[in-house]
Formats: C-alpha cells, sequence, structure tokens
C-alpha cells in the first residue's frame, strides 16, 4: 500500500506544480511551501505516533505550552532585529486573538488530533494539500482575483483533488473488505 500512496504524493506535488510552474518570480514562495510541505508531513507522522499512546488534547497541551516557550524565548531577538512602535497588543487585537486563537488554532487543531487516531498521516497530509487551493479560492471570491489564474491552476487543483478522491476511495474500500471480513 505504501506504493499507492507515493503515488498518490507524487498526484498531489504535480498538481501543485502545475499550480505555481515556470514563474520563477514565485520561486522563494514554492521553495519556502515545500519546506512548510515537508515540516507539516513530519509533524503529522510525530502527532500520529503520540496520538496512538496519548489523548489528543494532552498532546495538543504540551505541542502549544512547547510553542509558547518557544515564542517567548524568541520574541526579544525579533523585537530586536525589527523593532515596533506598538509591541503591545490593543484592545481589539486581544478580543482577534483570542477568537483566532480558540477557532482557528486549538478548535483546528483538537479535530485534526482526534482525525489522526481514525486516518493515516499520509491521509492527513494529502487533505492538507488542499489548504493552498482554498486560499486561492478565496481570494478568488472576496478580491475577484480570477483574473491572475491561468488554465495551470484549474489542472492543478483537478489532480489535487483526484489524489484526494482516489486516497478515500482507498479507504472506504479498505474499510468495506475489513467489515466483510470481520
Amino acid at each position: 500500500m505504501v506504493i499507492n500512496e507515493i503515488l498518490l504524493g507524487l498526484v498531489a506535488i504535480v498538481g501543485i506544480y502545475l499550480i505555481f510552474h515556470f514563474d520563477p518570480q514565485y520561486k522563494t514562495g514554492v521553495i519556502l511551501g515545500v519546506i512548510s510541505a515537508i515540516l507539516t508531513c513530519v509533524f503529522s507522522i510525530l502527532n500520529k505516533t503520540q496520538v496512538t499512546y496519548n489523548a489528543p488534547r494532552t498532546v495538543m497541551l504540551y505541542e502549544l505550552c512547547g510553542g509558547f516557550l518557544l515564542l517567548t524565548i524568541v520574541m526579544p531577538f525579533y523585537l530586536y532585529f525589527f523593532p515596533s512602535e506598538h509591541w503591545l497588543p490593543l484592545k481589539t487585537d486581544i478580543l482577534w486573538f483570542l477568537l483566532l486563537s480558540w477557532l482557528c488554532t486549538i478548535l483546528a487543531m483538537d479535530f485534526s488530533l482526534q482525525a489522526l487516531q481514525r486516518v493515516s498521516a499520509f491521509t492527513q497530509n494529502l487533505t492538507l494539500n488542499l489548504e493552498p487551493v482554498y486560499g486561492i479560492i478565496l481570494a478568488f471570491v472576496v478580491y475577484q482575483e480570477n483574473k491572475y489564474l491561468s488554465k495551470w491552476f484549474y489542472y492543478g487543483f483537478a489532480l489535487i483533488l483526484l489524489a484526494v478522491v482516489l486516497q478515500m476511495l482507498r479507504i472506504i474500500r479498505g474499510r468495506k473488505k475489513a467489515s466483510l471480513v470481520l
């Protein structure tokens, strides 16, 4: 089954390549995106091993505390190299921080870790490949930036979506076979 996952991963990579192909202007962004994707894969694999032995919320607590400590240590260096007039948040900023941290970090991370108890790290990573596409579609809807999208975006999106759908079909078929055996 690993060979199938590698092939589906390659299909998704080709889809991402088609979306961002041939334009050297975006080379730095694409390289950073690939590094981010690799780190996300490693993070998901490590999370998968952790949620098999620990409760997802315990894993999340350790990860968020570690992130908080790391950012607390890095913050003085950041402010030294990138000084700012306002380094304390405003009252409205605190409201947004709370809203975004609870909805977009804690709740999303909780769902993600709970999902890892039921799906493979590969399936989760394949699904996460759709995030940049969601961002592009959101820019399309909110800012009407569709004039910047070429046919390659749609081809790439179709390949990524194909890889996700094929993986979901593999999972469903595997579950049906497992239920027939029982």
